[in-house]
């Protein structure tokens, strides 16, 4: 049976910081010790600090990997393998990766393709024969602006480990992109429209949505309950928006994008999560709420790391910063995250608990990450 002890060190634990050990046998936390002892085998962690591993609910970064340059297409077990080592370099023991369902196939030049069926193909497949560090789940965002969101759908079960349908809706004008200013700067900025072919794609993409929007929301709520997954709303904006969330049984808000909302999602019992580089940054690249004032708020309960991996310890450490509580801070990338998506094996360092974990040094506004470790083999 492989050991690893872990001693010397600041352990973070759900509510406290204490100094002490861990050991991880057959893949879980064994015992946790008081001390700066070291026993023989174990690994002096010089005083450093022990956290769970990071659980990541919403990531865009294995998009990145297939398509690192616009209409750059790169091999698809290539990127799944290096998008997975990025990720266990900078902490995160477990993932869920985000994938579009929902495309836009009309002749425009913003439309987007059908990918998600076969890339989660590729990722099981790869999860299967051990290729990969972290632990993958699957996340299916269900683009209610779309023209193929149901058959996409239907293309998925519950056997395909799918853990989070989040309800997408990108209509311009509206939630994330109601300054029509951002939303133009995006597009035009990705797809090199010019003024008249995005005034044609606003108008599209309006009209799909007054056309099927109805139908694919309905049809996303379905398909959560048929794979038995947690679902998530996205970019909430007005208290009424937080309303039909809460009627269609969300478990957590991604990103809403002002403070009424954030409000409305605290009061109806739903968890926020919020991006770490709108924290990092001071503020959203859209122009929406800033995540450090709903955590001053106290209206802040999970962080992403949204488009940066890295972004997501830092965050923590932020707002362990902000809140004078490191415990609480760390609490939002791992135990916060586990809770929302049912996930009771991971998300601490306790008895029984899976043994992933990470050794950190803070150095200067951010950390260094010494070691990650999934089931308590090293694996970054």
């Amino acid at each position: 049976m492989t050991e690893t002890i872990l001693a010397n060190a600041k352990l973070i634990l759900p509510s406290e910081v204490i100094h002490g050990s861990l050991r991880i046998e057959g893949g879980v936390i064994t015992a946790l010790d008081q001390g700066a002892g070291v026993p023989a085998g174990a690994m002096d962690c010089d005083g450093d600090f022990v956290s769970p591993g990071l659980i990541e609910l919403h990531t865009d970064n294995l998009e990145r990997h297939i398509e690192p340059r616009p209409k750059v297409s790169w091999p698809h077990t290539s990127a799944i393998i290096a998008h997975d080592a990025e990720l266990a370099s900078v902490g995160i023991t477990t993932v869920y990766d985000a994938l579009r369902v929902g495309s836009v196939v009309s002749n425009t030049k913003a439309n987007y393709g059908e990918y998600a069926r076969l890339l989660a193909d590729e990722i099981l497949d790869l999860r299967h024969k051990g290729a990969l560090r972290i632990s993958h789940f699957l996340h299916l965002r269900a683009e209610v602006c779309s023209e193929t969101l149901t058959a996409e759908l239907a293309k998925f079960g519950p056997e395909d480990r799918i853990g989070i349908v989040s309800l997408m809706d990108h209509t311009p004008g509206q939630r994330q992109f109601r300054d029509m200013t951002q939303l133009r700067a995006y597009v035009c900025g990705k797809h090199g429209l010019s003024e008249h072919e995005f005034q044609d794609h606003v108008a599209g993409q309006i009209a799909l949505t007054q056309r099927l929007g109805v139908e694919h929301e309905a049809a996303a709520v379905q398909a959560a309950r048929r794979f038995g997954a947690v679902l998530a709303s996205h970019d909430d904006t007005t208290a009424d928006q937080v309303a039909t969330s809460a009627r269609h049984g969300v478990g957590f808000a991604e990103f809403p994008t002002s403070l009424e909302a954030a409000s409305a999602c605290r009061a109806a019992g739903i968890a926020v999560m919020m991006g770490a580089p709108n924290l990092i940054r001071g503020g959203s690249h859209s122009g929406n709420v800033a995540a450090q004032d709903l955590a001053k708020a106290d209206l802040l309960d999970i962080v992403s790391s949204d488009y940066v991996p890295s972004a997501l310890l830092s965050a923590a450490l932020r707002l362990g910063d902000i809140w004078g509580d490191l415990a609480r801070g760390i609490r939002t990338v791992t135990a916060a995250p586990a809770a929302a998506t049912g996930l009771c094996d991971r998300g601490a360092l306790g008895l029984g608990q899976r043994g992933d974990v990470i050794r950190i040094k803070p150095f200067a506004d951010s950390a260094r990450l010494l070691g990650t470790w999934v089931q308590g083999q090293r694996v970054g």
